[in-house]
């Protein structure tokens, strides 16, 4: 596994993170058994993935910490530890208390000490001046007390497809590390967060690399009429039925899903691109994927310029 140093939190991530959201949910979405999810995350760490994402609403974070159980000491101090909780639950705005009491329970299922990295998971525009006057300060205190070395925001990149959240996120110095939404068909955190997340050395996880659209041939087909009838894209630039075809060739990708994840993984300023799955080996797929050199020069412009216009879809 390549590794790289995630801004300026200085720890040594791996540039492939386990995801442990998205549909699969380490496989629990989808039928999967614990142990089946456990031994997904034993064989991440097999692979050198020392990157682990979670979150309270995903369900995922006792697993990770039964899958962490019984590495020896001198391992988990390796091991880099993301998760989040929400500042919006069930319609409501969840207070301070609330939520110091949420990331003890973060700890508790984790069957940790402290986690490396805590976010502010999924915050919607409307709901930033809550999180920033409310929330930061109270998780302050707990990064004071040593509960949690970093402190992270991520998007709701479903609703929030232009960046809006970290637009204002980004004028504020507390976030070490940041979530950001970027792929093939959407570029827009390009100009509008990787730029000056650069420039501030701030931490940048990738998801939404693949998703739905860059997996489904039929799904992507249909994004691309919508993208065409909104006049996003030029339907003369490539095949409608098999847009994105082009990519794979002897002296380029092996799949779709593999450019993808090659795609996000060589944009700069992206540290760790997140994969999530409940199968090991699309585990070891994905893992390969993230290993892979660059895509072709050609084969990006060709990408960049088809979907330049686009930030009205996530991919999902």
């Amino acid at each position: 596994m390549d590794f790289v140093t995630l801004g300026r939190t200085g720890l040594r991530v791996s540039v492939m993170g386990l995801g442990c959201g998205g549909p699969s949910r380490l496989g629990q979405s989808t039928g999967r058994s614990e142990e089946e999810s456990i031994a997904v995350v034993r064989r991440a760490l097999e692979l050198g993935v020392n990157f682990i994402d979670t979150a309270e609403a995903y369900g995922t974070e006792t697993i990770v910490g039964k899958a962490l159980a019984g590495v020896p000491r001198d391992q988990r101090d390796q091991i880099v530890i993301s998760t989040k909780k929400n500042v919006f639950r069930q319609g409501q705005l969840v207070g301070p208390d609330d939520f110091v009491a949420g990331v003890e329970g973060c700890l508790e299922r984790l069957g940790v000490d402290y986690v490396d990295i805590f976010h502010l998971h999924g915050v919607r525009p409307q709901h930033y001046d809550h999180a920033r006057t409310q929330i930061v300060p109270a998780v302050l205190r707990l990064k004071e007390q040593g509960l949690i070395r970093h402190l992270g925001i991520t998007e709701s990149f479903g609703e929030d497809t232009r960046h809006a959240m970290l637009a204002r996120a980004l004028d504020d110095p507390w976030w070490d590390v940041m979530m950001v939404g970027f792929n093939m068909l959407n570029q827009t955190a390009r100009e509008r967060v990787l730029a000056r997340t650069q420039a501030q050395n701030i931490g940048v996880l990738i998801m939404f690399a693949v998703r739905r659209t860059l997996s489904d041939p039929a799904k992507l087909a249909e994004t691309m009429q919508t993208l065409a009838a909104a006049g996003q894209v030029d339907p003369a630039a490539c095949d409608p039925a098999a847009p994105l075809d082009f990519l794979v060739h002897p002296s380029g990708a092996a799949s779709l899903t593999e450019a993808a994840y090659r795609y996000c993984r060589y944009e700069p300023g992206v540290h760790v691109v997140l994969s999530g799955t409940g199968n090991v080996a699309h585990l070891e797929e994905n893992a390969r994927a993230l290993l892979q050199p660059p895509l072709p020069a050609a084969d990006v412009a060709r990408v960049n310029r088809l979907f330049a216009q686009v930030d009205s879809v996530s991919g999902n």
